[in-house]
């Protein structure tokens, strides 16, 4: 950690406008959708279905049961033609994919029974989040049930409505579609944490949205919502539970009384326990100045980015760069086979651009905005010598690979790659 710690965070031009003030445009998924076998970094999968069998929408087609258990269901109906390597995952792993010829009839059995939380214990409702498949929809993917299995005292869930990555505002069009919704889930999940509050967080710039969840809270018990600052990484737990709570942490928000999940988890899960089906399809945003129609789609969990693209227009130039996510935590992607999993909340897609970078200026301004408070010069540093006590005693594998740093970084050197090596090698000596 540096001693000196600056601001941390940056205002960043999110180009929001592009896509907020839209209508949502349904794309379908065609005529073959692609399951990726793939939970919170382990392709562990068993698999319950074969080529010929038909299911529908909502059948468990599989279920990971390595370290986390995560099932997997069908978000179309039709029969099912392979299980193996299709395309690349939106994670840049080579990641098997279950292959469904879409029936275009969309027939639906139910996945599990609903549930009435507010009889429910806490133990059922455990259950419930891990056999109805809820992870984390805001990119992170991660299993929201273990996240309310601990015995930890908690006050605060704290909503997660910032969405400060640029470009993308398929949460915001998320919690006006389905507020109602967001606010069950919510109230589900206050229930399971023993928690006394709900903290639903929204940028200070989206002054109509939160007018209107005031008036929404209103009618639920301990419900409020937080106005936040526009700055980046704003919605990095660490920082949303800081400006908050006022308080900090090391490793979860748990230490500080204190849970964080998506708006668009909340939604799911209240899906889940009143309909009692899964997550089989959500809001994307595609968004950036390489596409003709920047809007955000609704979309079926394993339609391809390629269907996507092409169904609002296509591209706008013919060099693009397409990054699954935002352009300051996503991943690039070679091409457009790949699908779109539960935790892809966007296709940012921007026309490629030359710039001309320099020698390091020693400016500091990297340390001064990283949120994590790394030196991310001092790590590249010791990348670069191969020192891996160096990296160990900077604490590289904290990075959170936000992209701050090359974001704001004068000499336009990508200071993230460079920390992301340190990260990897650091983790790699620390399981030793």
């Amino acid at each position: 950690m540096s001693l000196f710690l600056g601001k941390m965070r940056q205002h960043i031009n999110g180009h929001k406008e592009l896509s907020e003030h839209k209508d949502v445009v349904k794309v379908d998924a065609g005529k073959e959708v692609l399951i990726p076998l793939f939970a919170t970094h382990s392709t562990n999968f068993d698999v319950f279905v074969k080529a010929g069998d038909h299911v529908k929408v909502g059948t468990k087609l599989a279920q990971c049961n390595d370290r986390m258990i995560v099932p997997i269901y069908a978000s179309v109906s039709g029969v099912v033609t392979d299980i193996a390597r299709k395309c690349m995952h939106a994670t840049l792993k080579p990641v098997a994919h279950i292959a469904i010829e879409n029936d275009g009839k969309y027939e639906t059995t139910q996945a599990f029974a609903p549930l009435d939380y507010r009889q429910a214990s806490k133990a059922e409702l455990v259950e419930f989040m891990k056999n109805a498949g809820i992870v984390g929809c805001g990119g992170a993917c991660f299993p929201t049930y273990i996240k309310y299995s601990g015995d930890a005292a908690i006050d605060t869930l704290i909503i997660n409505a910032v969405e400060c990555e640029p470009y993308i505002t398929s949460d915001y069009k998320m919690v006006e579609a389905h507020m109602e919704q967001m606010l069950l889930g919510a109230d589900a999940m206050k229930k399971t944490a023993g928690a006394r509050r709900v903290c639903i967080a929204v940028k200070v710039s989206h002054p109509e949205l939160i007018e209107q969840l005031k008036q929404a809270c209103a009618k639920w018990e301990g419900m409020e919502v937080a106005a936040v600052a526009d700055v980046y990484p704003m919605g990095w737990e660490k920082t949303l539970v800081q400006t908050i709570l006022k308080k900090t942490y090391s490793r979860l928000p748990s230490e500080v009384g204190a849970i964080v999940n998506n708006a668009s988890t909340a939604i799911a899960l209240a899906d889940a326990l009143t309909k009692g089906m899964p997550l089989c399809e959500k809001i994307v945003t595609v968004s950036g100045d390489g596409v003709k129609n920047p809007v955000n789609v609704q979309v079926r969990i394993g339609t391809s980015a390629k269907t996507i693209i092409d169904a609002i227009g296509g591209y706008a130039a013919e060099e693009v760069m397409l990054i699954s996510g935002g352009p300051m935590m996503g991943k690039t992607i070679v091409n457009d086979q790949f699908v779109i999993d539960r935790a892809v909340n966007a296709l940012t897609v921007l026309r490629v651009k030359a710039y001309d970078d320099v020698n390091c200026l020693r400016c500091g301004m990297c340390s001064d905005h990283c949120p994590a408070g790394l030196q991310p010069v001092r790590i590249a540093q010791a990348v670069n010598a191969k020192d891996k006590d160096m990296l160990l005693r900077l604490c590289a594998n904290e990075c959170v690979e936000c992209g701050l740093c090359t974001y704001i970084c004068p000499s336009r050197l990508n200071v993230t790659e460079n920390v992301r090596n340190g990260k990897r090698q650091t983790m790699a000596a620390l399981k030793k």
